[in-house]
């Protein structure tokens, strides 16, 4: 099947000029246990993280301005998350210093893999440390919540049981699988499947215990492989590969190896129609590994 840039694994650069991680994760259970009087959802959720990352580039401007150096289709520059991201740090900070920000995306917009709110925690970490404003792990996550309810989780950069909106966040240890991840060729709005009649939302809730003993259900699951037939298909062709699972609100979906040879026997059979790739999956974010290494 032809390569694109989404099977290309993260890999540490040590220059000053490479590129900060935001990396993708896996819902891997979804659970909708209510509804908020806001209309938001009580969810209770899986993050985990896998090796397949944006690449964003910083930067720092004496002049206050923000601007993105590479557009994004369909988003328009006021509305991209990594500029409301280092605009809401400026504010809260009173910082007089700007950024250029040039991201390099990777990973599919409406695929459930959290790219968006990725970068918006990449540009919060790396402009807090660019910036020298010096907020520490909570001030962060709490500047991220309103920008996306998974920003927080990717700003802390530890696989998670989620609860509330997702931001109420309980590090977990698990195991760190390989997984086949297929994109296939649509976009799904999670506002669509949030607002769908026939989603579910009085699920029994669930605690951990329950996701350990084999609970990986995701009660968007339904509603989208009903809403977009390139999904159902995607998860129609992974049930030869042990069964496919859906991934936030989708559209991506996956199947879980812990060979990566077998994973990786699975990507060269994909269907061409859909872009796939093998990702590792983390514990620990690429983002914190990327800090780690910096002087």
């Amino acid at each position: 099947m032809s390569q694109s840039p989404m099977s290309e694994p993260f890999r540490f650069e040590s220059s000053p000029e490479s590129f900060w991680p935001a990396p993708a994760k896996l819902n891997l259970m979804l659970r909708i246990v209510g509804r908020r009087p806001d209309g938001y959802h009580e969810l209770q959720t899986v993050f985990q993280f896998i090796d397949r990352c944006d690449r964003l580039r910083f930067e720092v401007r004496e002049d206050g301005l923000i601007h993105r150096l590479l557009d994004v289709p369909g988003v328009a520059p006021e509305d991209d998350l990594t500029v409301r991201a280092a605009q809401t740090l400026r504010d809260a900070t009173g910082c007089r210093l700007g950024a250029d920000i040039r991201c390099e995306k990777l990973l599919p917009m409406g695929g459930g893999l959290g790219g968006g709110s990725s970068d918006a925690a990449t540009t919060l970490v790396a402009l807090n440390r660019l910036w020298a404003t010096g907020l520490d792990e909570d001030s962060l996550a709490e500047l991220a919540l309103p920008l996306g309810a998974d920003v927080p989780v990717f700003v802390r950069g530890f696989a998670a049981w989620g609860e509330g909106v997702g931001e109420r966040l309980t590090p977990v240890t698990l195991p760190e699988p390989w997984y086949l991840v297929l994109s296939p060729p649509c976009s799904v709005s999670t506002r669509d499947v949030f607002m769908h009649p026939e989603l579910t939302r009085d699920s029994v809730p669930a605690t951990l215990a329950d996701f350990v003993a084999g609970d990986v259900s995701n009660d968007c699951l339904s509603v989208v492989r009903r809403g977009y037939d390139p999904v159902a298909e995607a998860l129609d062709w992974l049930s030869g590969w042990g069964g496919g699972r859906l991934t936030g609100t989708g559209a991506c979906v996956f199947a879980v190896f812990e060979d990566p040879s077998q994973a990786r026997c699975a990507l060269e059979q994909c269907p061409p129609a859909m872009r796939a790739f093998v990702a590792r999956g983390l514990n620990r974010s690429p983002l914190l590994a990327y800090m780690d290494r910096l002087p």
